[in-house]
């Protein structure tokens, strides 16, 4: 049984990412979205250019700081499961988050954002908290039917509606 990452929120944020479960390099670096390909921070980064930029760990920190400042939280549905692998679709035997008790530590939150398909699975649990609830393309490489621009796109408008940009 795999063990997720702890959530990264603050009282603060505005808008609530949720992922399916850390892949294995995330796992590896205890970061979210630790794998290099993954589009995330990339995107995270062109819609707030004043980003800090790295993938060591002293700069994982940095950008963590930085996301919350920015009114984001991350986390994600599962918090522990089996897989082999990094692909959702080996997701076994899964163990849900508590998501009512992350609202205690997110009073000014607006709304929860899915981070790809397999975390909008659990849209009618995150649905059930109040809050408009939103499908994400994936930031993962395994999307590769969706281009970085469209994503983005994607990723913006959700952003513009709560005023993060």
């Amino acid at each position: 049984m795999l063990t997720g990452l702890p959530p990264l929120v603050s009282h603060r944020a505005r808008l609530l990412i949720l992922g399916s479960f850390p892949g294995v390099a995330s796992l590896a670096a205890q970061q979210y979205y630790g794998h290099p390909r993954n589009h995330f921070w990339q995107i995270l980064q062109t819609i707030w250019p004043d980003g800090p930029i790295g993938t060591d760990a002293d700069s994982y920190k940095i950008r963590s700081e930085w996301l919350l400042s920015k009114q984001l939280g991350l986390w994600d549905v599962y918090a522990a499961c089996e897989r082999e692998g990094s692909l959702d679709t080996r997701i076994r035997n899964p163990i849900a988050n508590d998501f009512a008790a992350v609202m205690l530590r997110c009073p000014a939150l607006e709304a929860i954002a899915h981070n790809g398909g397999e975390s909008f699975k659990h849209s009618r649990h995150t649905g059930l908290l109040g809050l408009p609830v939103y499908r994400l393309p994936s930031t993962s490489p395994a999307n590769a039917s969706w281009s970085f621009e469209r994503k983005l796109a994607a990723w913006r408008e959700i952003f513009e509606k709560h005023r993060l940009i």
